[in-house]
């Protein structure tokens, strides 16, 4: 009889490889029939190529998983228990190379939206606007797949769904504790929509967060990452976005008008620096022929603050006609007006009092010596 049953047993394995063997050998022949099609697909249709392209390593265990997967499934049920840990072990991997694939194929899509838009052009607005939609959209797709992939898998573990049914009847204090520890991940999973949908920031959009000048280098599905102009790296999380105020320099449009402040005696003549403003800006690459004005902003009892309006296509650009105007202007000022450079004045006052009166009625002298403030100089009794 122990013959019998380990004849049997040893036949039993023997069926069950032979059945693994052409469960892989369809998986090849299945795999090799997808990829042709695929490839015959693909021509002429570069999303369908990047499909192809991203979901070939997945692919590559999506087959034997499958075919190895339906093999054990159609198999008697009268087996031991290692069968069934087999046939669950192969199941999750099945379902972790599913949630893969669509993760893959989402990033299909995304980069076939990247290369239709491309941001290395002059008036990339409308890029940067769907650029951006994709990619916050694409990452939020990912957290939700995954999120339901792992909850497939775990709701397969039969330890783990009686331990989800036992939170659920305890959901009172249970609730409200993963509500307070989700509230972070929740409140940017709904600030990324709100982002993607109404666009208060884009990508390669100039911004000014906390006094910081850069640019928007990034959008994932729970922080900003803006590229600060002396290569250092914010990272922002999404709601602050949401609840926080800043500039956006490239909100509508990237040109801008940038200021030059002077500050210049009286005795300086607007007429010829103006006309040295307008030199400069015609020579100026960086000019966009908009705007390039000189006015007089301020005045108080030292000098006079005078204010030069240029306008530029971006801010980089702006930044660099600025410094160029700013620099001529003082260049031109010390080689033409050096009497117009800022100055104090002040009046010079006699140290003694000078009168009509006789030598007989002068009013006698003071026995102190006299202080700063009474107008001489201090002097020590002999």
């Amino acid at each position: 009889m122990d013959e019998f049953s380990t004849l049997l047993q040893h036949d039993t394995w023997m069926r069950l490889g032979l059945a693994v063997i052409l469960g892989l050998l369809l998986a090849l022949m299945l795999r090799t029939a997808a990829h042709a099609l695929l490839r015959r697909l693909a021509k002429g249709h570069p999303v369908a190529a990047d499909i192809m392209g991203r979901a070939s390593a997945p692919m590559e265990w999506l087959m034997p998983l499958l075919t190895l997967t339906i093999a054990l499934r159609t198999w008697p049920s009268t087996h031991s228990a290692t069968f069934a840990l087999l046939q669950h072990l192969l199941l999750i991997a099945l379902l972790a190379v599913g949630t893969w694939l669509v993760v893959r194929c989402i990033g299909a899509f995304e980069g076939a939206t990247l290369r239709r838009y491309p941001m290395d052009v002059a008036d990339n607005l409308q890029a940067r606007r769907v650029v951006t939609q994709v990619r916050v959209v694409g990452r939020i797709a990912d957290v939700i797949v995954v999120f339901i992939g792992a909850s497939i898998i775990l709701l397969t573990i039969p330890g783990v769904r009686q331990l989800g049914a036992s939170l659920l009847a305890s959901a009172g204090v249970a609730g409200l504790a993963i509500g307070l520890a989700a509230k972070p991940v929740l409140s940017n999973l709904i600030a990324g929509l709100q982002i993607a949908l109404t666009q208060p920031i884009r990508l390669d959009d100039v911004v000014i967060i906390e006094g910081e000048w850069g640019r928007i280098e990034e959008i994932t599905g729970s922080y900003v990452v803006v590229r600060i102009w002396d290569e250092r790296r914010l990272v922002v999380p999404l709601n602050w976005f949401i609840e926080n105020p800043f500039q956006n320099w490239t909100r509508s449009s990237s040109q801008l008008i940038g200021t030059v402040y002077l500050m210049l005696d009286y005795r300086m003549p607007l007429a010829p620096l103006r006309e040295e403003l307008n030199r400069l800006c015609e020579a100026a690459p960086e000019w966009d022929r908009r705007v390039c004005v000189l006015q007089v902003t301020d005045a108080n009892e030292h000098t006079m603050q005078l204010r030069a309006l240029v306008s530029s296509s971006d801010s980089g650009r702006g930044w660099d006609l600025r410094c160029h105007v700013r620099e001529g202007l003082i260049a031109y000022v010390q080689a033409n007006h050096p009497d117009a450079l800022p100055r104090w004045r002040g009046e010079l006052e006699p140290s003694g009092r000078t009168t009509d009166q006789t030598p007989m009625s002068r009013t006698p002298e003071p026995q102190h010596s006299p202080s700063p403030e009474d107008g001489g100089p201090l002097r020590a009794d002999g």
